[in-house]
């Protein structure tokens, strides 16, 4: 005979075509619901995990690491303090300064509000990724005393210009003439379009030659600060410890953990929260498995105590309803993480068709930052999703199966 004969009989019970139609359908309904929870809940972790390490890497390649600034002024000699970074700390391959600063842009009647970044072109490359985002122009453009900007696609097409158009550049700073107190501004030429892909940067950004900055701003020799490229990003606080304590005191350090830490924080949080409420699907769903077991003990009662006539012991028949219910659970989990894994891997796919078929932009470049959806699917999160699923099918069979073992046979064959 075959054993075990519990693992037998549950078999037997979940493939055998029951005489209530409506308990196959619960059955059925219990499966799919499980597989279609779990479907989901790997599809969104997924999802928002490809959110948040997209958005990561995007800021990143505008932002840096790590930043070094002084707490009050300009930094000043930031050459020495270059090389004595680059020799001191061996995580930092790449350095750069900038000047930083608010200004306003203006082509014809077209007018908008940027953040400026005057940089040194061929060491921002080792910093930031936008010398390899441009649409059109050139990052190399950029150049001393040359008075070119280079600026975001969005901001582009806001202001109507392209390159080798003339903008007007104007900053919170004001010019005393004998005609009294004018803004102060500058002309440049449009060197060079960049688009990375977040609205951010590429609708409020845009970029000089440091020195043009330096004369814009009246910094002499000073800079705003210095850029770090880490060889590991998430090396970054370490870094900055170690920075603070070889820096003399007035120099800042912040890194890119906490510039955008409350960013990522409810990034973290909101994952958490989603995990929690779509998990609550896979528990709706396994109390379908609990009305669907009641439901069979009470029309297997007669066979129930026969096998109990025979010497079944309860815990025996206890384990045989276990057994019916666990291998839905099973069966739709395995079903569940085909689809979700599936569906994770296909996204970047599936949201272009969506979103040609219903006419529609799904993904507003200036509402969730980025205009692309793409997944990254962590073998941690379906190990997790697939076993929370298991444990609540497992559980769910216990109070029907439990049912069944105090079934008396004297009183279930009074009838039959």
């Amino acid at each position: 005979m075959f054993r075990p004969l519990e693992l037998y009989v549950g078999l037997k019970y979940t493939r055998a075509k029951r005489r209530n139609h409506f308990i196959s359908f619960i059955s059925s309904i219990s499966m799919g619901g499980i597989a279609l929870a779990v479907m989901l809940l790997i599809t969104v972790l997924s999802v928002m995990n490809g959110f948040e390490a997209e958005l990561r890497d995007r800021i990143l390649g505008m932002a840096s690491h790590v930043e070094i600034s002084n707490g009050r002024g300009p930094l000043q000699d930031w050459q020495s303090l270059k090389q004595e970074v680059d020799s001191r700390i061996s995580d930092v391959d790449g350095a750069a300064p900038y000047i930083s600063g608010e200004g306003m842009l203006r082509s014809g009647r077209s007018l908008s509000g940027t953040l400026i970044r005057g940089v040194l072109p061929e060491q921002e490359r080792q910093v930031s990724d936008v010398a390899s985002h441009m649409v059109a122009g050139s990052f190399d453009s950029l150049a001393d005393g040359k008075y070119r900007i280079v600026i975001g696609a969005e901001l582009a097409a806001l202001l109507g210009v392209d390159v080798g158009d003339k903008v007007d550049l104007m900053i919170p700073e004001a010019n005393i003439t004998p005609a009294g107190i004018v803004p102060r501004f500058r002309r440049f030429t449009v060197g060079g379009i960049f688009q990375v892909g977040m609205y951010e940067y590429d609708r409020g950004m845009v970029m000089i030659h440091m020195g043009d900055a330096a004369t814009l701003y009246h910094m002499g020799q000073g800079v705003t600060g210095l850029r770090l490229h880490l060889k590991d990003m998430f090396d970054a606080p370490d870094v900055s410890r170690q920075l603070e304590i070889m820096l003399p005191r007035g120099r800042r350090v912040s890194d890119w953990t906490r510039q955008h830490a409350n960013f990522f924080h409810a990034i973290a949080t909101e994952k958490t929260v989603m995990f929690i409420i779509l998990s609550l699907i896979i528990a709706v769903a396994a109390f379908n498995i609990v009305s669907m077991l009641v439901m069979v003990v009470t029309d297997k009662q007669g066979d129930i105590a026969i096998l109990r006539t025979l010497g079944l012991t309860p815990r025996s028949v206890m384990a045989i309803f276990m057994v019916q219910g666990s291998l839905i659970g099973v069966i739709g989990t395995a079903v569940g993480v085909a689809l979700g894994v599936l569906l994770s891997i296909n996204i970047e796919h599936i949201v272009p068709f969506l979103e040609k078929v219903l006419n529609t932009d799904l993904l507003s470049a200036d509402v969730y930052y980025i205009s692309q959806l793409k997944a990254e699917l962590h073998e941690t999160d379906v190990i997790r999703i697939a076993g929370l699923s298991l444990v609540l099918s497992f559980l769910s069979t216990l109070y029907p199966a439990w049912r069944a073992a105090r079934v008396q046979p004297a009183e279930a064959l009074r009838y039959e």
